[in-house]
């Protein structure tokens, strides 16, 4: 029987894009690369793949902010109820035009949202970092998926949670390396090789009539 496959193309925002000069831009995520995204999903979409889209989706207080920790600066790493949290400039706040995802919505049947919850940081398209799931997981096996194309921004964050807890949950994963952009080149190539150990298929582009078969 034929796989159901759906790619979950992961925060395509303004505020993570050098194309909108964004405050949390991952490099070279500039017009030509959301292009190249844009165009390939329009073309999984013609060949019968399912597109859902995570869009991260933070209210002002959120606690990832460096700003709501006095004293505290963006990019530093502070421990809060035994986790570990990376502080970040303001980005993605509800709302806002940083926020909004920049290719197309008609590509999309869902966008999930995530890291709303002002308590935890949500790298995943699957729970945010207290375990409280989103609704992606229950989307995904109401429509019958059994794979999932995971690409987007960034490799070394979001990509990597997300392709992870669908790996976790049992789907079969695979990663589009040349449709992501990752943070740093060191925890980028860091990322990939994790995912891969953990079983996850990791390819450079996609040839639509290839997908069954992957």
């Amino acid at each position: 029987m034929k796989e159901k496959t759906v790619a979950i193309v992961t925060d395509i925002q303004g505020d993570f894009t050098t194309a909108k000069n964004g405050v949390l831009a991952a490099p070279d995520t500039d017009e030509t690369f959301l292009a190249k995204v844009a165009d390939a999903t329009a073309v999984l979409r013609k060949h019968g793949v399912v597109i859902y889209g995570t869009q991260d989706w933070h209210p002002a207080g959120h606690i990832s902010f460096a700003v709501n920790h006095p004293g505290r600066t963006p990019f530093e790493t502070i421990e809060i109820d035994c986790r570990t949290q990376v502080l970040w400039p303001p980005h993605c706040i509800q709302d806002t035009e940083g926020a909004e995802i920049i290719i197309d919505s008609d590509l999309f049947e869902n966008i999930v949202r995530k890291g709303h919850n002002p308590r935890f940081d949500s790298y995943s398209g699957f729970q945010d970092d207290g375990g409280i799931e989103t609704d992606m997981n229950d989307l995904l096996k109401a429509g019958g998926f059994t794979k999932v194309i995971v690409y987007g921004i960034a490799t070394d964050y979001c990509v990597k949670a997300t392709a992870i807890d669908a790996h976790i949950r049992g789907y079969k994963v695979i990663v589009i390396e040349g449709l992501s952009k990752g943070i740093t080149p060191d925890s980028t190539a860091s990322a990939l090789k994790e995912m891969e150990e953990k079983g996850i298929v990791i390819i450079d582009e996609i040839d639509p009539a290839k997908i069954d078969a992957m």
